[in-house]
């Protein structure tokens, strides 16, 4: 009978080991949507994000030595940012509410028409630097928020020597025009690289190695990110994020 050659000792063996490998090759894949989840179960496994309201300090440092520290604030919740930063001596400060712009130089909120563009002190730089900050700093939960088209296909990658599950994003028109790819640590779904480019074909933009981490409301963030060129790997900076 049928049955009693399905089950002789060959038959069952191949059976049973056709089903461990359909079952490891289905443990293997993964959803663009499936690894942003799991990377942000690791990074805020609480979900404190949309309540996250803290300091932290941001240090640059470029290869010729020159070194600037950042000051931010952000409160998600109540959509308030402030940063302040010295340039040439000078403190200068964006408060953001919502929409609306204050800014601040030396303390004061009183400067000369030479003053708004010798430190750039238009609505638009600030939402520039409100955004460019809270998008960093916010990541991998940045990558829930409306507009952003998240790959279903992940890809296995080697980079720098290391393997990663890389997840790519676009944004729709009117929101983004670059194309990101986030590499993660395959284990635990840490995000350990980003990358991104204006456009492809020419193998611009930049690519940001993460290290370390400081946990701040409860979220695991990024403490150092070294910035090179994709073209040719040159340096750029790197920011290092230290509690207030």
């Amino acid at each position: 009978m049928a049955t009693i050659k399905l089950f002789s000792p060959v038959l069952k063996t191949l059976f049973l080991w056709s089903i461990l490998v359909c079952s490891q090759g289905y443990a293997q894949e993964i959803s663009g949507t499936e690894l942003l989840k799991k990377a942000i179960a690791y990074h805020d496994p609480e979900h404190n994000y949309n309540t996250f309201k803290n300091n932290f300090l941001i240090t640059t440092k470029t290869p010729d030595g020159k070194e600037r520290s950042s000051s931010i604030f952000i409160d998600v919740a109540a959509q308030k940012f402030e940063l302040k930063s010295s340039r040439n001596d000078r403190s200068v400060s964006y408060n953001i509410v919502n929409d609306s712009v204050q800014f601040a130089l030396d303390g004061k909120a009183t400067y000369t028409e030479e003053d708004v563009k010798t430190y750039n002190l238009t609505k638009a730089r600030a939402i520039f630097m409100k955004n460019y900050y809270s998008y960093l700093y916010g990541l991998p939960m940045k990558l829930q928020d409306p507009g952003t088209i998240i790959n279903p296909v992940v890809e296995r990658k080697d980079f720098m020597g290391q393997e990663y599950l890389v997840l790519a994003v676009k944004y729709e028109e009117g929101i983004g025009k670059d194309a990101w790819y986030f590499y993660f640590d395959p284990k635990t779904y840490a995000l350990k690289v980003y990358q991104f480019y204006h456009d492809q074909t020419k193998n611009d933009g930049e690519y940001i190695l993460l290290s370390g981490e400081e946990e701040l409301s409860g979220i695991k963030i990024p403490k150092a990110r070294a910035w090179y060129l994709n073209q040719d790997d040159k340096y750029l900076a790197t920011d290092t994020l230290s509690k207030s």
